[in-house]
């Protein structure tokens, strides 16, 4: 059966109107390109679904659309009302709908059907009842092409015209089975296939939540099926009709056809799991707003948003004015109500947006929703809210605010089972607190979260959500209610406390035995059995309830009270501290002496204890540091009427010499031990005689440095200056543990002596000696004579820490070891021999000069003695041929290498300074034996005899002048060819060969087995 639709009535009404007005011809050719490759590009799939829900919705039949993609061929099958006349003309004119009284239709511009231009050349749809219509560019160019009138604009459009002006009857449509209409598309190339493709493979449920009429899309591709639907999501849908005030308000800007339709709706859809909760939008639904389908304005929500806004021409962008302002507060409203009817769990928070949107509509959709949700029932909350507490929001800053109305129709709280729903404002939540911590803390936080909210979601400031930490909340943990807790119920507290953040729980509150209830753990004590008997109440100390006592406590700053932890508590230091001033001080005594006792503690662990205040045998307070073991190795070692006491008797006798002497009493020597001590007048001060001469002489062993160097460990023996009997006070200093304070301290790479090392090696503790002053017994023999021996009885390692000598290298190493050294050798009561000496010289020129002061006197030799000479008329002989010239005054002799380096050591002249040397006889010239030049490498061919050698004006026996060998005797020509050669060593081979050459084999053999 078909239906006359009237196609040569519309197509002789559009020739005629294109023969009167060419104008008007381009008019419709320009129209219809603008829609096609303008605002209905890529919208061939959504303006076939629209038309078919629309059909569905005339018909009021579920609407069905199958797309199927045959080869080059797309047809669209829908079900619903059949093509009618009305529809024809609606397709084959623009911006002329025929569904402008339709309420509910999604078609309302008349244009939508241009769509299929971008992709088709000869479209056709046809119903099964009524028949079928169809379209083609081809006729219709020749149909104008016939008209003379248009031949200018036809040529001029490159034989472009407007392919929907001129419909023509079509036969029947295979419509299929099920289906009433049917859209038929031969596809204009393999391009435009490619597109339609992926037009299919794109279309997403989102089309169908635009399009309520349709339920579903079947697309046929490639041989298969797939099926569109929109299940699986939560939708909340709005709509109404304008009033006639309402029109002249908000269309006073909108065409006329829109202002006959004064409908609006909107629909937020957003896809929820099994268990009800929002998740993602699927990948294939575009991120913007429908109206009703989708536009190009983007929407960073995690839903999807259908609304009745009113569009631009290009049918893209939604149009700016009052009824756009209108939709965006009614879109705001019904977002509010789609998040109160999802699941109350933290997925909650994914759909709460943030202030910066994508686009100007975007935002301005946020920034309503935003300043809706604070003052919303959204949350579920332990514990009832406190009185409502205005806390502004980052959205308060814009525009919108709810107007009273909505504020009473929105109540900010509700009650819920046998919690409560309440708003973001008079919300709060403690980040990172567990179930149970979050139930404990519940009757004191108003407005609590439950566990699984995330705290630093970024919708917690949006929403207005109090963060409460847990330092707020031990501040919360205040008053009556508190104070009436039984200590159990602080246990079940302290069992579900984040322990590793000890800083937020810095003012927990503790229960205490007495009844007190103290702000924070640190310094509280949790006491054990084995301290169970002690009386500690001088001290003071602030002991948990066993109730209470909760291991947590012990990871906050709580201690247990074992004897030792007790001891080391601030109380019981403050009151060891305080005790001299105490007017009663026995019973502090008493406790710490019974902490002492029972902790086991050994003498030198806790050298605090040494300012408790303990009698003596005078009746006199005196700190446990200043007191002695009347039987102990100190007592007998000082000097009589020092400032040190003697404890008294019953003291002794109630806890015994062991315990005295680990709270301090001094059985034998006092020590400092400080760890990490800067070396400098103000932190390196220990009221120890000497210390600031040790610190300077220290400081002068160290290089120049910009900060105060660090002694990792300062260890020193007090009281060394009151010692008497000194034998045996190095009994016991050399023994360990006090031997480890004679021990080198090593400071910057730099190995100095310690404190109790310097000061006995400055003092005369052996044998009324200095340690300084003396040599190990047997010790290296150029020390001899110059160094008295250390009297026996120590270990050569002790005394070698003292101070005492041991060896010369040693000694030249140490600081004003070398001065020390000439100022020996300069004394005239110490006797060196001649070997002796030039062994001292010989280590003496190896010495840098920069650490040595030159000094007034030395030892030197003088006409075949040894004798201490001032150093100004001494000289250094750097040559022997020079000796003959300087033999009037006191020479400083060594290996002729050496002379420079003890010149500039001693700063004196050498020979060659005093005399030039010159020859100033007349010689003859003789040649060297062949056997003397045999012997001596490099020996020149002649030398210069003289019958009386004179070098200036002395009579000499030789000298090598100018490079000549000059000499008078055998023995001068000797010793003038080895020093020439620089064999001086085989000075004596040479003259024995001039004497007697027979002699000189059994020499060479002597000098092989030398």
């Amino acid at each position: 059966m078909t239906a006359s639709f009237g196609c040569d009535r519309i197509r002789a009404a559009v020739l005629a109107a294109w023969t009167a007005s060419p104008a008007r011809f381009r008019e419709d050719a320009n129209a219809e390109e603008d829609f096609a490759l303008g605002g209905y590009r890529d919208r061939l799939i959504v303006e076939l679904a629209q038309n078919a829900a629309d059909a569905a919705f005339r018909a009021g039949v579920p609407g069905v659309l199958r797309l199927s993609l045959q080869g080059d061929v797309l047809t669209a099958a829908n079900t619903g009302a059949p093509l009618d006349a009305t529809g024809v003309e609606g397709l084959s004119t623009l911006r002329v709908s025929g569904k402008r009284d339709e309420a509910g239709a999604a078609g309302r511009f008349g244009v939508g059907f241009a769509a299929v231009v971008s992709v088709c050349d000869e479209p056709a749809i046809g119903s099964r009842e009524t028949g079928a219509v169809r379209w083609s560019r081809a006729e219709t160019t020749a149909a104008v092409a016939e008209i003379p009138a248009l031949a200018a604009e036809l040529a001029g459009r490159s034989g472009h015209v407007p392919l929907l002006r001129l419909p023509l009857d079509a036969p029947p449509l295979d419509v299929p089975e099920g289906f009433d209409t049917l859209v038929r598309l031969p596809l204009r190339d393999q391009g435009v296939v490619t597109v339609v493709r992926r037009l299919l493979a794109e279309t997403s449920p989102a089309l169908l939540l635009g399009l309520p009429a349709l339920e579903a899309i079947e697309i046929e591709l490639d041989g298969t099926v797939r099926t569109v639907v929109a299940d699986g999501w939560h939708v909340v849908s709005e709509s109404g009709e304008f009033t006639a005030e309402e029109v002249a308000a908000l269309f006073a800007d909108r065409p006329t056809e829109e202002r006959a339709r004064p409908y609006w709706s909107l629909r937020w859809a957003v896809p929820v799991t099994g268990t009800g909760e929002p998740g993602p939008l699927p990948a294939a639904v575009p991120p913007v707003v429908h109206a009703p389908t989708p536009s190009d304005e983007p929407l960073d929500l995690p839903a999807l948003l259908i609304a009745s806004f009113p569009m631009a021409t290009d049918r893209r962008h939604v149009a700016k004015g009052p009824l756009a302002d209108f939709l965006v507060e009614r879109v705001a409203d019904a977002y509010v109500k789609l998040l109160r009817e999802l699941p109350r769990t933290s997925k909650l928070l994914d759909l709460v947006p943030s202030l910066m949107g994508k686009g100007e509509l975007d935002a301005r959709i946020r920034r309503a929703v935003l300043a809706r949700l604070p003052e919303t029932p959204l949350l579920p909350a332990l514990s009832a809210p406190a009185p409502a507490v205005h806390t502004p929001s980052f959205a308060e800053a814009e525009v919108y605010e709810p107007d009273a109305e909505w504020q009473v129709e929105h109540p900010a709280r509700e009650p819920e089972g046998d919690g409560w729903v309440v708003a973001g404002r008079e919300a709060a939540v403690i980040p990172s607190a567990s179930g149970e911590l979050l139930a404990a803390v519940a009757d004191f936080v108003p407005g609590l979260l439950p566990a699984g909210w995330p705290a630093r979601h970024p919708a917690m400031v949006a929403l207005g959500v109090r963060k409460v930490e847990l330092a707020d909340v031990v501040d919360l943990l205040s008053g009556e209610a508190v104070e009436v807790r039984e200590p159990s119920w602080w246990r079940a507290l302290y069992s579900v406390l984040p322990v590793d953040d000890p800083e937020s729980l810095g003012a927990l509150p503790v229960p205490l035995t007495d009844g007190r209830v103290v702000r924070g753990p640190r310094g509280t004590l949790i006491l054990t059995d084995g301290g169970a008997d002690l009386d500690l109440t001088p001290l003071g100390l602030r002991i948990v309830h066993p109730e209470a006592a909760d291991p947590a406590l012990l990871r906050l700053g709580a201690a247990e009270a074992t004897p030792r932890t007790v001891l080391e508590d601030p109380l019981t230091k403050a009151a060891v501290a305080q005790s001299l001033d105490n007017p009663d001080p026995e019973p502090v005594a008493r406790a710490v002496l019974s902490l002492v006792e029972a902790s086991g503690l050994v003498p030198g662990e806790a050298p605090w204890l040494a300012e408790l205040a303990l009698r003596g045998t005078d009746g006199e307070l005196y700190p446990a540091g200043e007191l002695m073991l009347a039987d102990g190795a100190l007592a007998g070692l000082l000097e009589p009427g020092t400032h040190l006491g003697v404890a008294a008797a019953e003291l002794t006798e109630t806890y015994g010499s062991r315990v005295l002497a680990a709270a301090g009493v001094l059985d034998g020597f006092a020590v400092v031990h400080e760890s990490d001590v800067l070396l400098d007048q103000d932190d390196c001060d220990h009221d120890l005689d000497g210390e600031d001469d040790w610190l300077d002489h220290v400081l002068d062993l160290l290089p120049e440095l910009a900060v105060p160097p660090l002694v990792a460990e300062f260890l020193a023996v007090r009281d060394l200056e009151l010692v008497a009997d000194w034998p045996a006070a190095l009994a016991l200093l050399t023994r360990p543990p006090l031997r480890a304070a004679l021990h080198p301290l090593r400071v910057d790479g730099v190995e100095v002596p310690s404190y109790t090392a310097w000061w006995l090696a400055n003092h005369p503790v052996l044998d009324g000696r200095k340690p300084l002053e003396l040599r190990l017994p047997g010790a290296d023999p150029l020390l001899h004579g110059l160094y008295a021996d250390a009297p026996t009885g120590l270990d050569e390692a002790a005394l070698s820490m003292l101070g005492v000598r041991t060896t010369l290298p040693e000694l030249l190493a140490s600081h004003g070891g070398p001065e020390e050294l000439l100022e020996l050798m300069a004394d005239p009561s110490i006797t060196v021999d001649r070997a002796q000496l030039r062994a001292l010289w010989i280590a003496l020129g190896a010495v840098d000069p920069s650490r040595v002061a030159p000094p007034s006197q030395v030892r030197a030799v003088l006409g075949g003695s040894i004798v201490v000479a001032a150093a100004e008329d001494a000289v250094v002989v750097e040559a022997p041929d020079l000796l003959q010239l300087v033999t009037d005054r006191p020479l400083v002799l060594a290996p002729y290498d050496l002379a420079e380096s003890l010149s500039e050591l001693l700063d004196l002249p050498l020979a060659g300074e005093l005399t030039s040397g010159e020859v100033t006889s007349q010689g003859e010239a003789r040649e060297v034996p062949p056997a003397v030049r045999s012997l001596l490498t490099g020996a020149p061919e002649t030398y210069v005899e003289h019958e009386k050698l004179l070098v200036d004006g002395v009579e000499c026996a030789w000298r090598f002048f100018e490079g000549a060998v000059h000499c008078t005797g055998v023995d001068g020509l000797a010793r003038g060819l080895a020093w020439a050669t620089g064999q001086w060593n085989d000075r004596l081979a040479v003259a024995a060969l001039l004497r007697d050459p027979d002699a000189v084999p059994l020499l060479l053999a002597e000098a092989d087995l030398s």
